[in-house]
């Protein structure tokens, strides 16, 4: 028996009237391959989630098409290769408005501050894609891990000063397609905004020195998000950002954060 003699019941029309804002494939894991900002390939493993509308009058999205699109198109990955993707998913699986999402870990290579010594940093990152008839949404994520020190313990405290391991997220969308912003340049306005970064690799001279460092610049996690926004306001080429930072406390048994939403539009 051939696949037209077969039986499609998810294209069979639907009597309740209900349309479905989205419905799709969630925690499909593929290998990818980005470009980073000195334009080599890093090879790395996604996971997908892909979804479109599905109408009042329609049964079911074609799910297997969902595999099919992103595999056949996961060669190279970029954030503006990514709008062109979702307009084939659209018309592939015949919607009106579709979104994809790509979170993978994203690696660089850092030396530490001291020895020079080198070690692969991770970082987790996001594109994302949300598109219909009229427009195409894009959004770059990117989680970085750092340090912060509390100024208030550093003020109080006849010696040390407790600190918190901080998760900055930053998450932009661009005026520009042909005016890219690197997740190397987002990592590198997280590390810049925190007390300290964080590396793979640590000898003990590096160990004293970021130490030192944090001591040296304590920040509240309200000063770190204040210090992310600033970079992010100057830039030209974002034209939205939400950044959300994290500080997982070390003497309390819960965490701190703090948020700064601006459509510079």
């Amino acid at each position: 028996m051939t696949t037209s003699e077969l039986s499609d019941v998810q294209g069979r029309r639907d009597e309740r009237a209900t349309a479905i804002e989205a419905a799709g494939v969630s925690g499909l894991r593929i290998p990818i391959t980005v470009t980073d900002r000195g334009g080599r390939q890093q090879h790395t493993v996604a996971t997908a989630s892909l979804s479109v509308d599905v109408p009042a009058d329609r049964k079911g999205a074609h799910m297997s098409r969902f595999v099919q699109v992103i595999t056949s198109n996961s060669a190279s990955v970029s954030v503006t290769g990514m709008g062109d993707l979702a307009r084939t998913m659209i018309e592939r699986l015949e919607a009106d408005s579709g979104e994809i999402s790509l979170t993978f870990p994203y690696f660089v290579d850092k030396a530490a501050p001291v020895s020079g010594e080198v070690g692969p940093m991770d970082y987790e990152a996001t594109l994302r894609v949300r598109i219909d008839r009229q427009q195409t949404e894009a959004w770059v994520t990117v989680a970085v891990p750092a340090t912060s020190l509390c100024p208030c313990s550093k003020e109080i405290s006849d010696y040390s000063a407790h600190n918190q391991r901080s998760i900055i997220t930053i998450s932009i969308t661009r005026f520009d397609d042909a005016a890219p912003v690197w997740l190397e340049d987002l990592i590198e306005i997280g590390e810049t905004a925190a007390s300290c970064p964080v590396y793979a690799v640590l000898k003990r001279v590096d160990e004293k020195h970021v130490t030192e460092a944090a001591y040296d610049n304590p920040k509240f996690v309200e000063d770190i998000v204040r210090d992310l926004a600033a970079p992010l306001d100057a830039d030209g080429r974002i034209s939205r950002y939400d950044i959300h930072v994290d500080n997982m406390e070390s003497i309390h048994n819960h965490s701190a954060f703090a948020r700064i939403r601006r459509d510079k539009r």
